[in-house]
């Protein structure tokens, strides 16, 4: 078991770690390139250093007259999201996955005990982790040596160790949602719902409205306390440190005490009989995603109303300060809320595309888990099963768009700001074609190459997240911008939403699922 795991989160970690020091060299490099004067670095600092719009959004920016200072405020708290997404991930579906799979049934009639056997697979998670920060280390050692950044081995070590902090905390929590959840899905959904709190969390305390004691509170705040190459603060590393080793030995001791198969918290098999919806596969998909469509919609409701609760404020420390040259870049004009809100958009847009890459895993996992082919036996095509599961997921995006809009209305509304409904409301539907789009590209992929269609959607994620955020800093070309998804998409409401560039994306997610479609009518159901 150690040595299965270890393999197949080894690999995803050395993969991912690579991207890490990728993004790290290239915002180091870019940043000497862009702001080559100190006269430059200081007006950068002294007006967009303490703006509590960009705060709210990617963390606090200190010393930017520092090709380090700018590095940490420009990666961190990017890569703390996605190594926490990547840890959460890998280890469900290395631990609660493998259950699901029935292949811990096949270790467990050996000598192996459950407990033994969940702590090979913690331990296996944890060489993952090694290989991740090794070359995030590597690649940020590299870079350093650099004559232009100047950052020395020891600093650019413990910079590595901070970008993957995140993801061992949340592998470690990975592994306990595995123990209390009922299944794979359900164990992601809930350490999925940890990290949102935690940005939460984080967002109140950078919002400069005298909270930032908050910080403390969230994992992702620890992770910011930090502090590296600026004010290196080891402490920070305590509560880290407490919580990973606290989830994973929980986790081992929990797989020691109950059976194979069974959770903590299993599923409510004792309820009632409730038959509403079941006459059809399309009423049965929206019973099934029932919790995972509530669970979005209250994290995109949460996350949009703390936008537009902090939109005014913050927006009145763009107007006149270098901010707004780098929200030009992100194609934000202006200032003020509008300005602010037009990036706000942007993560609003993020968190839409995850929801689309949730609805692609969840109908792999009905094909993998074997529960298709229940439907299949019927006089239900596949098709009609795919064509439900796609109208579904779209029928959500659009809902999803909504409520970003309304609670974003709601959020501004009661700090008397001049957004009006309808603006909002406009806005939020900008950011469902960039959402479709990867709803469209996963269901290409699990058309064609179904073990693949997760991997490649949270890939294709992460990327246009990625490029979006170095390229608001210029710091690639705009052939490398235009492979990002959310690039494509206007910066509403500060700027009027292009509904050409959304209609191409429509048209090209409806041209991907037709694909996929095909592509599933002539190959075979695939499990795990």
């Amino acid at each position: 078991m150690l040595d299965r795991t270890a393999r197949r989160a080894g690999r995803s970690g050395v993969l991912w770690g690579y991207v890490f020091g990728v993004f790290v060299a290239s915002s180091a490099l870019s940043y000497t390139s862009i702001y080559k004067t100190q006269a430059e670095r200081d007006r950068l600092a002294a007006e967009f250093g303490s703006n509590h719009a960009t705060s709210t959004l990617f963390g606090p920016a200190p010393q930017l007259q520092t090709v380090a200072g700018f590095t940490v405020y420009k990666v961190s708290l990017t890569l703390a999201v996605v190594g926490a997404v990547w840890g959460l991930l890998t280890a469900t579906r290395l631990l609660r996955g493998e259950e699901d799979a029935g292949r811990w049934e096949l270790l467990l009639t050996g000598r192996t005990t459950r407990r033994g056997a969940a702590l090979q697979a913690v331990l296996g998670l944890a060489a993952g982790l090694a290989g991740l920060w090794f070359v995030t280390a590597l690649v940020t050692v590299v870079a350093g040596r650099s004559s232009k950044v100047h950052i020395t081995p020891g600093p650019a070590l413990f910079f590595a160790l901070t970008l993957v902090s995140s993801a061992a905390m949340f592998l470690a929590l990975g592994a306990l949602t595995s123990q209390l959840a009922a299944t794979r899905r359900q164990a992601a959904a809930d350490a999925a719902w940890v990290l949102g709190v935690s940005y939460a969390l984080r967002m109140v305390a950078d919002s400069g409205i005298g909270l930032h004691g908050l910080v403390w509170a969230s994992p992702i705040g620890w992770v910011e306390e930090l502090q590296p190459l600026t004010a290196p603060h080891p402490l920070a590393l305590v509560p880290i440190g407490a919580f990973t080793v606290v989830a994973a030995a929980a986790a081992v001791h929990l797989a020691g005490g109950r059976d194979v198969g069974a959770s903590l918290f299993p599923d409510r098999a004792h309820a009632a009989p409730r038959l509403r919806l079941l006459s059809g596969h399309v009423g049965l998909s929206l019973r099934t995603l029932r919790p995972t469509v509530v669970g979005w919609s209250s994290a995109v409701a949460v996350t949009a109303l703390l936008f537009g609760l902090v939109a005014k404020a913050a927006g009145k420390t763009i107007s006149g300060s270098s901010v707004r040259e780098v929200f030009t870049k992100l194609g934000v004009t202006g200032s003020g809320t509008l300005a602010y809100l037009g990036v706000a958009f942007l993560f609003l847009a993020v968190l839409a595309g995850f929801v689309a890459g949730g609805q692609v895993g969840a109908a792999r996992a009905e094909e993998a888990d074997g529960r298709l082919d229940h439907l299949l036996v019927r006089p239900v095509s596949r098709v009609a099963w795919f064509g439900g599961r796609l109208a579904v997921a779209t029928g959500f995006l659009v809902v999803s768009g909504v409520i970003a809009g309304v609670f974003t209305w709601l959020g501004t509304a009661s700090q008397g700001s001049e957004l009006s409904l309808a603006t909002s409301l406009e806005a939020g539907m900008n950011v469902v074609p960039p959402a479709l789009l990867v709803l469209g590209i996963g269901a290409l992929v699990l058309g064609v190459v179904p073990r693949a269609a997760t991997p490649v959607v949270y890939t294709v994620l992460s990327w246009s997240l990625l490029v979006e955020l170095v390229g608001g800093i210029g710091a690639v070309s705009h052939w490398v911008l235009d492979t990002s998804l959310f690039h494509q998409m206007a910066a509403a409401p500060a700027v009027a939403p292009d509904w050409t560039s959304a209609a191409i994306m429509v048209a090209l997610a409806v041209a991907f699922a037709a694909v996929g479609m095909v592509a599933l009518r002539r190959r075979d159901v695939q499990g795990v």
